[in-house]
């Protein structure tokens, strides 16, 4: 007989999906895999401001190619709006009934060093990465139902608190206070049997580095290669299953041994 999947019968909201090149769609790809039912949002013009641009086929193409039939729900939400994380949380129990597990990949890239910061830059920033990762768990622990079991959260950061990020300064920022709020987060929910955990994938080619700068950054990794979206997915998909429900609170590098 063959095995019971490891999320089946579980809900999931995730974040950040938007290009089949990147962590988002890896996530989605080993939710569903993995059993679960995944209601994933996105927001494409905010790569529509970014060098690396949109997916070629847009979203459709996105979710074509997941495959996810009847278990998988995607809509776009600018979580920069106060009310964005919210709505996320409440149209995932209305599709499917619950939310057991809240993977939070969403970010908004920046690129100011200290010379060109904005006000606007560090408040959008603040406000997509920093604030609506904690509006996004607070609306999920009030609609987390107390005799589903499995509750999990998961938090992206990324290696501010490893090595500065100087051309960086406002991601870096809002980043930085991802790290931080994981073990408060953690406690505030850990008597409900929810865990809390954030996730710092280091490098990851999802095809935003020029030529040059891949290959100058694979020489870092032992492996001699970059980080890929399904590294990032192994381990998240373990966080969110019952073999990771002795972890908490804890902030993971998933590095492969970037040399920095």
């Amino acid at each position: 007989m063959p095995a019971r999947p490891p999320l089946s019968g579980r809900v999931a909201l995730l974040t950040g999906v938007s290009r089949r090149s990147g962590i988002g769609f890896a996530l989605a790809r080993r939710l569903l895999a993995d059993g679960a039912h995944v209601f994933a949002t996105g927001w494409p013009p905010h790569d529509e401001e970014m060098p690396w641009g949109p997916d070629p086929g847009g979203t459709f193409a996105v979710l074509d190619e997941l495959a996810g039939g009847d278990a998988l729900a995607f809509t776009a939400a600018d979580l920069s709006l106060p009310d964005a994380p919210a709505a996320a949380v409440e149209a995932t129990v209305s599709r499917f009934g619950a939310v057991d597990v809240i993977v939070v990949n969403h970010a908004r890239s920046s690129h100011q060093g200290l010379d060109a910061l904005t006000v606007e830059e560090l408040d959008r920033c603040w406000a997509t990465n920093a604030r609506a990762s904690v509006l996004l768990v607070k609306a999920f622990a009030e609609r987390h139902a107390g005799d589903r079991p499995g509750g999990r959260v998961v938090l992206f950061t990324s290696g501010q608190h490893l090595a500065p990020m100087p051309e960086e300064l406002p991601y870096a920022i809002s980043k930085g206070a991802i790290q931080q709020m994981t073990a408060s987060l953690a406690d505030a929910l850990a008597d409900r049997g929810i865990t809390v955990n954030c996730v710092n994938p280091g490098p990851v080619d999802t095809g935003w580095a020029s030529d040059a700068a891949r290959a100058a950054a694979a020489a870092r990794f032992p492996a001699g290669r970059w980080g890929q979206p399904e590294d990032v997915a192994r381990l998240v998909a373990w966080l969110v299953s019952d073999e990771a429900s002795w972890i908490n609170g804890q902030t993971i590098n998933s590095e492969g041994g970037f040399r920095r």
